[in-house]
């Protein structure tokens, strides 16, 4: 359609039922159009030769094909801005984040029970990261460590010791973030300082993905409970659906979680995190807003900087979306805009010695 500025979206799901609903819901909006829909890889590759989308969504478990296995091809031959619909279940949080590690942009999770009736409840949703993923950098899908075998010893290096165990690291991150995170906490060495991250993720998924993040790393990961002491070496990852502060004990650091109203539409919030350690923390802490869709810690970022905090932004050319970090740094509330690659070095060197951050030459 020449001169047709809208979102061509083609809808891929082995269910007749979720096709239809998709794409009645897509078609709620007008920037968007849906050009076709697929029941299975086979003819949604050629759906994609013919009709050209701009977006595709992409059913999880799908026949003839794995999904995976389509994806992964799809994006080694014809990559493309994805968004993965997922069930919530235990098998499909591995195979979403698999997903994401293969390029997806996103996913929306299915309702479990009464889909039609409930899925108008995902509804903008599906049509807000349809729209963020036609804009979104695709990125091919990037080697990942290996997991070390259960039992295995984790490697720990001989490093220079931090200089204080008061020293956090702060993070936030949405659209794009598993992987910016992925990178960011394999960096990390084994005495690293405490870490507490945000990450916009349904319930279940977080805890997936924390799991996954402590087969990678030399930190230890995991998923926040209500009181968890924040200690060196150890990251701790706001579970789906519960905001996470940062509150001071004594000498130490503890989260709290809470089911508060949403802040900026999501719960967990990166502001209220951010906002949590510029109290708790001040110039204690290092503040690093990564890629994301909207606005969310903008203001909790420079709420820390404000209190002395050290802040770091993810820079536009290494975003999937730059749309969080876009905005922290009109604030004022970005020290620094960095590549995603010199995010992990220069947070460090800020909690070690307090200097400046080091140059992408350094």
């Amino acid at each position: 359609m020449n001169g047709d500025k809208r979102i061509r979206v083609l809808v891929v799901d082995d269910s007749a039922l979720m096709r239809q609903v998709i794409s009645s819901l897509l078609a709620r909006d007008p920037a968007i159009v849906v050009v076709g829909t697929a029941a299975d890889p086979y003819v949604a590759r050629d759906k994609i030769l013919a009709l050209r989308p701009d977006v595709l969504t992409l059913d999880v478990e799908m026949p003839r094909m794995d999904g995976l296995a389509f994806l992964e091809k799809l994006m080694r031959g014809h990559a493309m801005p994805v968004v993965m619909v997922s069930s919530l279940t235990e098998t499909g949080c591995e195979t979403t984040l698999r997903a994401l590690e293969l390029g997806a942009v996103d996913f929306v999770t299915k309702p479990k029970v009464d889909l039609r009736e409930r899925i108008g409840d995902v509804a903008q949703e599906i049509i807000d990261k349809v729209k963020t993923a036609a804009s979104a950098r695709v990125r091919q899908a990037t080697p990942r460590p290996h997991a070390p075998q259960a039992g295995a010893p984790r490697p720990r290096p001989a490093l220079a010791r931090f200089r204080t165990t008061q020293q956090i690291l702060a993070i936030g991150a949405s659209t794009g973030g598993t992987e910016a995170l992925r990178e960011f906490l394999t960096a990390l060495p084994p005495d690293a300082p405490g870490v507490v991250v945000v990450q916009h993720m349904p319930e279940h998924f977080t805890r997936a993905f924390a799991d996954r993040m402590d087969t990678l790393c030399t930190v230890r990961v995991k998923e926040a409970e209500d009181g968890d002491r924040l200690l060196a070496g150890h990251v701790i990852i706001a579970p789906g659906n519960h905001h996470m502060r940062l509150v001071r004990d004594g000498a130490t650091y503890r989260v709290r979680l809470s089911q508060d109203p949403p802040v900026n539409r999501h719960r967990p919030s990166v502001d209220v995190l951010f906002e949590s350690c510029a109290g708790a923390a001040g110039r204690n802490a290092v503040g690093v807003i990564m890629t994301g869709m909207g606005d969310d810690g903008a203001r909790g970022l420079l709420a820390m900087r404000h209190a002395g905090a050290r802040t770091l932004g993810q820079d536009e050319a290494t975003c999937v979306v730059y749309g969080m970090p876009k905005v922290a740094a009109e604030m004022g509330a970005v020290e620094q805009a960095l590549p995603l690659a010199r995010l992990a070095p220069a947070a460090l060197a800020l909690v070690q010695d307090g200097g400046p951050v080091p140059t992408a030459r350094q």
